[in-house]
């Protein structure tokens, strides 16, 4: 959703509409794709990146007069020579990111280049194990249940790992849900998690997604609604743990629960992204995300976009885990393992049949410019297809592998640490019930090594 790409995506995507169906409406349109990364841009090659982020700008923006005037102020520094001296593309792309935020103040605005360093996770640092997203769930003292969700995958890879560990915690008597760390993910992924907390008998109105319809300046409006769960809680008290970088999809369930009347936030003000983006590939391996859509609350009629989530009980991150359970009365606790009588719910350790096998075909046919399209799904082919050569100039200027290892398990499949000749990344697959890859990810790994 909102931070899909984000949270997903550090330098470069390559997923299929399984992997990327919350971000289809902004993507290239089919047939075309972006000549492969360079050293060095040109003056000739810069021009062609400002005049390809200007059309993605002015076609697909979700608020058409900011996106022309983003556009035009590309432009117009092209033109007074203000990039004449950005030969690097990462430095290119930082620059075409400062000068879009000047004008769109939209964390999920982003110009992004394969030359560049990774984004960093929300918060900084290691990211830990996590399942379609699932950290941990465990049981507290007091009857409580506790989850941290770290981010909200396509609802396919979501709803079968969520359920299992929102089973394990049926008989609770009170829920805290950790998004302390998420950055996002797929709306409707979201929604079903807010479904475990409302009454089952009837489905409710949770959100809106107000898209725009490309290269038009007209809107649509998808109504997002509570589903059926497995288990239900609702009528539990209910408590949604924040930070200051929990972000977009983070934000939405936050702020959903909020606003609904299900639980109380604790923590800090969040980050403030409440606008779906995609991504939208331009020359020489640069990319931009746009954002093509708003979130829209029923009951409150707007979104926390550049404002934040207002937590209810204001806290610092760190000590948020405490304020819930001094709520809940229960006394404070060093950290969450200090506070788990039982770890419901844990990360598999071991990849999916046939995932690794996958990688090792996937990755040297990219790079040769001669994938198997009989290991791939009907619509992951199509899409390789589209985006071969610039995949091709990435991995062929890698050379050969030294070493395919099991990094985690992904968003629905495996990821795997790849180290190259010349660089490392983190592929990942995902494979449909007959074995065929529906979805992948690409991005850089890291350094060293």
């Amino acid at each position: 959703m909102f931070r899909q790409i984000n949270w997903v995506v550090l330098a470069t995507v390559f997923a299929s509409p399984i992997a990327a169906q919350t971000t289809s409406a902004a993507s290239a349109p089919a047939g075309t794709f972006s000549p492969a990364p360079v050293a060095a841009l040109d003056a000739a090659q810069r021009k062609e990146v400002v005049t390809a982020i200007g059309t993605a700008l002015r076609q697909r923006y979700i608020f058409p007069d900011i996106g022309e005037q983003a556009a035009s102020r590309l432009e117009d520094k092209a033109a007074t020579g203000a990039y004449d001296s950005l030969s690097d593309p990462a430095a290119f792309a930082a620059r075409l990111q400062a000068d879009v935020a000047e004008v769109a103040h939209d964390k999920h605005l982003r110009v992004l280049s394969m030359n560049g360093p990774p984004m960093p996770p929300p918060g900084g640092g290691a990211m830990p194990r996590a399942e379609a997203g699932i950290v941990r769930a465990d049981k507290f003292g007091g009857g409580i249940g506790y989850i941290e969700v770290l981010g909200f995958p396509a609802q396919p890879a979501f709803k079968p790992v969520i359920d299992r560990a929102m089973t394990a915690l049926a008989e609770s008597k009170a829920l805290i849900f950790d998004i302390r760390r998420n950055g996002g993910g797929d709306p409707a992924s979201v929604a079903y998690l807010t479904s475990f907390l409302v009454e089952p008998e009837k489905p409710i109105h949770l959100t809106d997604i107000v898209r725009r319809v490309a290269n038009t300046t007209n809107f649509v409006s998808n109504n997002t609604l509570s589903s059926p769960t497995p288990v239900n809680f609702a009528g539990l008290p209910v408590f949604v743990l924040t930070s200051a970088t929990t972000f977009s999809g983070g934000e939405a369930f936050a702020y959903d629960v909020q606003a609904l009347r299900l639980g109380k936030v604790i923590g800090e003000v969040t980050g403030g992204g409440a606008n779906p983006t995609g991504m939208v590939p331009l020359p020489y391996g640069l990319m931009a995300m746009v954002p093509f859509g708003r979130a829209e609350n029923p009951v409150t009629k707007t979104n926390w976009e550049g404002r934040g989530v207002q937590p209810d009980v204001p806290a610092p991150a760190a000590e948020a885990l405490n304020s819930a359970l001094e709520q809940l009365g229960q006394p404070a606790v060093a950290d969450v393992a200090s506070a788990s009588r039982q770890q419901v719910f844990t990360p598999r350790a071991i990849p999916l049949a046939g995932t690794e096998a996958a990688v090792r075909s996937l990755v040297p046919g990219l790079a040769s410019g001669n994938p198997d399209y009989a290991s791939m799904s009907s619509d992951f082919a199509e899409m390789t297809r589209q985006r071969l050569p610039q995949m091709q100039g990435m991995l062929a200027s890698l050379g050969p592998i030294r070493s395919i290892e099991f990094a985690g398990p992904g968003d629905g499949g495996d990821a795997y640490d790849i180290t190259f000749a010349h660089g490392r990344l983190v592929v990942g697959v995902i494979l449909g019930p007959d074995g065929k890859i529906v979805g992948s990810m690409i991005r850089p790994g890291a350094a060293g090594g």
